[in-house]
C-alpha cells in the first residue's frame, strides 16, 4: 500500500473514532433533516413521474404528436437544468430554508395549473415553469446536508435520500393509475399542488439554517456537527474562476449529462414504450414501470451502505467512488442492450430495472463528491452538476421523439443511443479527483 493511502486509512481510522466518542451522550435531532428530504424527494418524484404516466391521455384530450409531447418533456427539464446554479448559490447566499420553502410553493402552484390546460402552447409553458420552479431542490437538500450531517454520514443520507426518491417515482404510476379511476388527470395534477405547499409549511416551520437555532438539540450533538458551522452562514462570494478551472468540476458535469440523459427514459417515454411498442394495458404497465425505478432505489441505496467498507478495503474514499461509478456506467449500458432483445415485456422489464439499478450505483459518489469538493459551496458545485446532468435529461425525450419519427417508431436505435452516452461516462470518472476540496485544489 502506498503510502497516501495509509494516510487515507489512517485518516478515516481516526475520523471514526472521533465521531463514535461525539456520538455518544447527543440527541439525534440532525436525522429530522434527513426525513424532510426524504419526504421532499418522495414528492419531487411524484410530480414529475405522474406526466409520464398521464402522457398518453394528455396527447389525446390536448391533440398533440409524439414530437409535441417530447418537446413538453424537455420544456420541463431544460428549465429545470437552467435554473440549478441559481437556485443552488441562492442556497449559499441565503441558506436552503428560505430556498427551499419558495421553490417548493412556486413548483406546487404549476403542477396544479397543469390540470387546466387546453393545447401544446399552455402545457409547454407550465412544463417550462414548473421545472424553473423545481430546479434547486437537490442542490439546497445537499447543502442542508452538508450543514447538518457529519460528513461519515452524508453519502449514506445520500443513498437513503436517492432511493426514496426513486421509490417515490416508481410508484407513482401505480398511484396515479388508482387516482385516474376516481379523478380526471386534471383534477390528479391539482391534488398533487396540494401537497407540496402541505411540505413546505411543515420544513419552514421545523428547519433552521444554524443547528443551534434548533432548541431540541443538545450540546454533545452540536458538538458532533461543529466542524460544519461555518458551512451555516451565507456566502456571497463563490469563486467561479477557481470552479470553472477545475478539471473535477467538468468531469463531475460530463458524467452527470451521461447519466441523466438514460435515465430520464423512465420517467418521459416509458409508459408509451409499453403501451405502444410491447401492447401492453395501461394497468399493466403502471405496475411494470415501477420496476426500473424501485431496483434504481434499491442501487442508491446499496451504494450509500457499501461505500464506507468498501473504502476501508481499498484504503482510499476516491477509488472506491471511482469503482462504483464504473461498475455503474458499464452495467447500466450493457443490460440496457440485452432488455431490447428479450421476448417479454416482463423479462425486459426486469432487466431494465437492473440497468436502473447500475445507474443509481453512481448517485450517492456524484452528490457526495460535491459535497466533498464543493465544501461551503456545495450549493453551486451540486447546482452545477445537476444542470449539466439534467441538460442530458432534456435532450433525451426531444432525442427519442426524432428518433421514433425518423424511423418509423424503431424504439431499438433510442436504446443503442442512450447506451453508448452511458458507457461514456465511466471515462470521466477516471478524470477526476472526487474528494479533494475546490478550496484546497491547487489554481
Amino acid at each position: 500500500m502506498t503510502a497516501p493511502a495509509c494516510c487515507d486509512v489512517q485518516a478515516m481510522a481516526t475520523q471514526a473514532r472521533d465521531q463514535d466518542r461525539m456520538t455518544r451522550g447527543s440527541t439525534h435531532v440532525r436525522y429530522w433533516v434527513i426525513v424532510f428530504a426524504v419526504t421532499l424527494a418522495v414528492i419531487t418524484y411524484i410530480d414529475r413521474v405522474a406526466m409520464s404516466f398521464a402522457a398518453p391521455q394528455v396527447s389525446r384530450d390536448l391533440g398533440l404528436t409524439q414530437v409535441q409531447m417530447g418537446m413538453a418533456f424537455s420544456a420541463f427539464v431544460t428549465a429545470y437544468a437552467l435554473f440549478e446554479i441559481p437556485s443552488g448559490f441562492l442556497g449559499d447566499w441565503m441558506g436552503p430554508r428560505k430556498v427551499l420553502m419558495r421553490i417548493v410553493i412556486w413548483w406546487s402552484a404549476f403542477i396544479a395549473l397543469t390540470g387546466v390546460t387546453w393545447n401544446f402552447a399552455s402545457l409547454f409553458t407550465t412544463q417550462t415553469l414548473f421545472g424553473a420552479g423545481e430546479a434547486g431542490c437537490f442542490p439546497n437538500v445537499t447543502k442542508a446536508f452538508t450543514i447538518w450531517l457529519p460528513r461519515a454520514e452524508r453519502v449514506r443520507a445520500q443513498g437513503i435520500l436517492w432511493l426514496s426518491a426513486r421509490w417515490g417515482g416508481a410508484f407513482t404510476p401505480l398511484l396515479v393509475y388508482v387516482i385516474f379511476q376516481f379523478m380526471t388527470w386534471r383534477h390528479t395534477f391539482m391534488a398533487l399542488g396540494i401537497v407540496g405547499v402541505v411540505w413546505a409549511i411543515f420544513f419552514y416551520r421545523w428547519f433552521h439554517d444554524d443547528p443551534r437555532d434548533n432548541k431540541k438539540i443538545n450540546a454533545a450533538e452540536l458538538d458532533l456537527l461543529g466542524p460544519n458551522r461555518e458551512l451555516a452562514a451565507g456566502h456571497a462570494h463563490v469563486p467561479w474562476a477557481k470552479l470553472a478551472r477545475s478539471r473535477t468540476t467538468w468531469m463531475l458535469c460530463a458524467q452527470y449529462f451521461c447519466l441523466s440523459y438514460g435515465w430520464y427514459f423512465y420517467v418521459t417515454w416509458l409508459p408509451t414504450y409499453l403501451q405502444k411498442s410491447r401492447g401492453v394495458t395501461l394497468g399493466k404497465s403502471a405496475v411494470l414501470s415501477m420496476l426500473p425505478l424501485f431496483l434504481g432505489g434499491l442501487g442508491s441505496l446499496f451504494c450509500g451502505l457499501v461505500s464506507a467498507p468498501v473504502a476501508r478495503w481499498l484504503g482510499s474514499v476516491a477509488r472506491t467512488r471511482k469503482l462504483m461509478a464504473c461498475l455503474g456506467f458499464t452495467g447500466a449500458s450493457a443490460l440496457l442492450i440485452i432488455s431490447i432483445h428479450l421476448p417479454t415485456p416482463l423479462a425486459t422489464m426486469v432487466v431494465m430495472g437492473f440497468a436502473s439499478f447500475c445507474n443509481d450505483l453512481v448517485m450517492p459518489g456524484s452528490w457526495g463528491a460535491c459535497m466533498d469538493v464543493g465544501g461551503k459551496y456545495a450549493g453551486t458545485l451540486s447546482g452545477t452538476m445537476n444542470m449539466l446532468g439534467n441538460f442530458g435529461g432534456a435532450c433525451l425525450p426531444t432525442v427519442v421523439g426524432l428518433i421514433l419519427q425518423w424511423t418509423h417508431d424503431n424504439w431499438d436505435v433510442a436504446f443503442y443511443v442512450s447506451a453508448a452516452v452511458y458507457f461514456c461516462g465511466s471515462f470521466f470518472w477516471l478524470l477526476m479527483d472526487p474528494v479533494t476540496p475546490i478550496e484546497a485544489a491547487e489554481g
